[in-house]
């Protein structure tokens, strides 16, 4: 049986592979600079854009300094107007530090107003989104812009118009979403190359070893003890 969907991120793998790997250096660059300078890499993602936040914060292989901002509406309001800024009131970002912000449309006000406060606090911003839908689409925002228009550095997931990329014959709609796969894949790579110039400079990248290998947990918590003021609070 062949499945299309495999056909379908195969060709999205290899384009993001050629096309993107300049952006994932650049972004990979303010990673390292941001962990070597005392700050942390922070993610967020409404709705099911947080699945991206969580591919890189807390988990085995990855960097220990990263925390995720959890939407305690799951995206409920992320339309409207004022929650993104009074959601910033209560997190702690600073100058050093790297904000990952992960849409798909990049125009609703809830991730636009996050990038806007971070901004204000000299956070370096990382966005990924789909460049070729936002570019299209009308800002929520009374800003006017969309969120890679925040951005230090954008990660194009490179993803059709509408997320969804397989059709099926009969159906109007497109199945089978896409951008979780790349942007979990830009992510993962600009991780890599973080830590790969953090160890080049002789810089040891605090990383995460798997709770469930032997010694693992008392590798993380030797860690963990350096970032406790910055991790365990929103």
């Amino acid at each position: 049986m062949n499945n299309e969907y495999f056909a379908v991120i195969k060709e999205l793998l290899q384009n993001l592979e050629e096309y993107q790997m300049k952006n994932v250096d650049k972004a990979a660059e303010l990673v390292a600079d941001c962990i070597m300078a005392g700050g942390i890499i922070q993610a967020f993602g409404s709705g099911h854009s947080t699945a991206a936040a969580m591919e890189i914060c807390e988990r085995a292989g990855g960097l220990i300094p990263t925390k995720r901002l959890v939407d305690p509406t799951f995206g409920s309001f992320e339309r409207i107007e004022g929650v993104g800024t009074k959601f910033m009131k209560k997190v702690d970002i600073r100058p050093n530090d790297v904000l990952i912000l992960i849409s798909n449309s990049g125009r609703n006000p809830m991730s636009i107003e996050i990038a806007i406060a971070a901004k204000e606090k000299g956070a370096k911003i990382i966005v990924v989104t789909s460049l070729v839908s936002s570019q299209k689409l009308h800002s929520r925002h009374s800003s006017g812009k969309n969120l890679y228009e925040f951005a230090d550095v954008v990660l194009d997931n490179m993803v059709p118009d509408g997320d969804a990329a397989v059709s099926i014959e009969g159906l109007p709609v497109k199945v089978c979403g896409v951008s979780s796969i790349a942007a979990a894949t830009l992510l993962q790579t600009t991780m890599l190359e973080a830590i790969k110039k953090m160890v080049a400079q002789d810089y040891f990248p605090p990383v995460y070893m798997s709770d469930n290998v032997d010694g693992g947990p008392e590798f993380n918590e030797k860690l963990l003890t350096s970032f406790f003021d910055r991790l365990y609070h929103v």
